[in-house]
């Protein structure tokens, strides 16, 4: 008869899993918080998702249930845990060339009228990805600029790129990506992205010049925007559905009061303007012009 295996003394001792039940008070009051600090709505139907997210930052904070967690955010020791909250219930969800025909909108219709408009003088192009997540869509924008562009060396060119979630760009600004994201792109896109090699085997880096072009910096798109335009391009893609009416509107105010005239403004697929803009007209699938 085979005798059981004696445990191993030296094993860790495996902690016991949180409790991970959210009330409807507390899913209430998270809500509430992430509305008031990022304009987030969270809905009643995504309270399992909410559940989930939470437990991560119960567990890295060492606490035993996500009543534990809530309770300690309604607490003034909890100020620094605040955007830890908010990189936790963010949706970060993109790839390179999402909704393609943005960005061949950019690289054939945009960008020619650019370069055209400031020849013959040190021409200043500016373009914002508003919400950048881990930074495939201003890479993207980069590789499609860069592919008219040339090397060109007349252009004052600058992409920021901004995110809410502090996490996300620092991975976005090391341009590391696995190599299969790559490998998967339509061969007419594939040659715009350069890339060297990654940190690990099966990875893979946007190169330095592409880099350069991009910017990234936090923000918190309801709260001050420390820069003054104007924007060239605003890319705001699949954020909108995440505010509620009134945040939309003062959102897309701020976006048109920074964006040149004729310039041009990206919404995501599933998007369209709170209500109409007098100063945007529809050019597009989801992408507007800046009339006036």
């Amino acid at each position: 008869m085979t005798r059981a295996a004696s445990p191993n003394p030296f094993a860790l001792a495996q902690p016991a899993l949180a409790d991970v039940t959210l009330t409807r008070d507390d899913m209430k009051f998270i809500a509430t918080l992430v509305y008031e600090q990022a304009g987030i709505v969270i809905r009643e139907h995504k309270e399992a998702m909410t559940r989930g997210r939470l437990a991560r930052r119960v567990k890295a904070l060492g606490m035993n249930s996500v009543a534990e967690y809530c309770a300690f955010l309604k607490t003034p020791q909890a100020a620094g845990e605040l955007p830890e909250l908010i990189n936790a219930v963010t949706t970060n969800h993109t790839a390179f060339f999402r909704e393609r025909h943005h960005f061949d909108h950019l690289r054939k219709d945009v960008m020619p009228r650019l370069l055209q408009e400031r020849s013959g003088r040190r021409g200043r192009i500016r373009i914002w990805s508003a919400a950048c997540s881990s930074g495939e869509e201003p890479y993207s924008i980069a590789a499609s600029c860069r592919d008219v562009m040339g090397s060109r060396s007349d252009l004052d060119f600058k992409i920021l790129a901004t995110d809410i979630d502090t996490d996300i760009l620092t991975r976005a600004e090391a341009g590391i990506y696995p190599a299969e994201l790559f490998e998967r792109l339509p061969g007419d896109v594939k040659p715009l992205l350069k890339l060297e090699g990654g940190a690990g085997r099966n990875e893979a880096r946007i190169v330095e010049d592409l880099r350069r072009m991009i910017a990234f910096k936090r923000l918190n798109l309801i709260e001050k925007w420390p820069m003054s335009g104007p924007f060239d391009v605003i890319f705001c893609r699949n954020v909108f559905i995440y505010f509620d009416t009134q945040t939309k509107a003062s959102i897309l105010d701020r976006f048109v009061g920074l964006l040149a005239p004729g310039g041009f403004l990206y919404l995501g697929h599933s998007e369209s303007l709170p209500q109409p803009h007098p100063k945007l007209r529809l050019i597009g699938r989801t992408i507007y012009e800046r009339t006036a």
